[in-house]
């Protein structure tokens, strides 16, 4: 399949284009200078030329707290952005992947979220993520909205790579244990939309590692796995409150996500979250020694 891919150079869009291009897709990475996607004639034009069977929209604006005192800029790339890519990507027939988050509930809830329940965003963040699917939905015939959660991988800042530098240097660390949710590896999740984009199964899918942890306890595990490869952690991880850390933008409490539509629409669940961190560590390790 032919695959234009936007924040082809972030965290989660290297992953995407580096797979695809390894499974045989012929792919158009587009980061900021190939592709301005606030710009509607822009989007047209590039995704007019290449004519892509399908677009996978990883480009956001993913600064939380930032976010908070820059609404508009938020919206700007978040929704309005977003309704570009899927004017352009509709008037071309292509299909529509649009990756969202965890962060358009309010996190509430004692269960985890499915698919279909009510979203109540709190943060700047997250509303204007929620526009976006908002725009999608009503502009897009042939879209997957994909929420995901806790996303890390090789490339780009993430908890993980946080963890690992603090775990050594110092020897103690406070680490938020009120907050549950799914850590997601991005070769995961990039695996997960390679297997829907071939499909017309569309709809909103939950896609995030299986499981769930709070942050605590997947700082735990960080430091577990990363021993056992022989990385001199010195840490150890003491729970705290996330009152103790104010900021800007709300977390929500529970960021736990059923995925509902992978099962009923017969896709295998991606693997466990623990799983994932393994296989991360052991690439990062493999990496940094060289």
């Amino acid at each position: 399949m032919k695959a234009l891919v936007t924040g082809a150079a972030g965290q989660l869009g290297t992953d995407v284009v580096t797979i695809l291009l390894s499974n045989g897709h012929d792919v158009l990475a587009c980061g900021r200078k190939e592709l301005d996607f606030t710009d509607l004639a822009q989007c047209q034009q590039v995704i007019g030329q290449f004519q892509p069977d399908v677009v996978i929209h990883c480009a956001a604006y993913t600064a939380v707290d930032a976010a908070e005192t820059d609404i508009d800029g938020a919206y700007k790339v978040n929704a309005v952005g977003t309704r570009n890519i899927a004017v352009a990507a509709e008037s071309n027939g292509s299909k529509l992947i649009y990756i969202s988050t965890d962060y358009v509930f309010d996190g509430t809830s004692n269960e985890s979220y499915q698919e279909y329940d009510n979203t109540n965003p709190q943060s700047i963040y997250g509303k204007s993520k929620r526009a976006g699917e908002v725009l999608v939905q009503s502009l897009s015939t042939r879209y997957f909205i994909v929420r995901t959660s806790w996303v890390y991988g090789a490339h780009g800042n993430n908890f993980v790579k946080t963890m690992l530098r603090l775990g050594q240097e110092k020897p103690s660390l406070k680490v938020v244990h009120d907050q549950k949710g799914s850590p997601t590896y991005t070769v995961d999740l990039t695996n997960f939309l390679l297997e829907l984009m071939v499909t017309e199964k569309y709809g909103v899918y939950h896609a995030s590692n299986s499981g769930a942890c709070t942050w605590y306890e997947f700082t735990q595990a960080i430091f577990e796995e990363a021993r056992k490869l022989g990385i001199s952690i010195i840490a150890e991880p003491e729970p705290c409150s996330t009152d103790e850390f104010p900021r800007p933008a709300h977390r929500p409490a529970n960021s736990v996500m059923e995925h509902l539509s992978i099962r009923t629409n017969g896709f295998q669940d991606i693997r466990p979250w623990r799983e994932g961190l393994i296989d991360f560590l052991q690439q990062w390790t493999g990496t940094e020694s060289k």
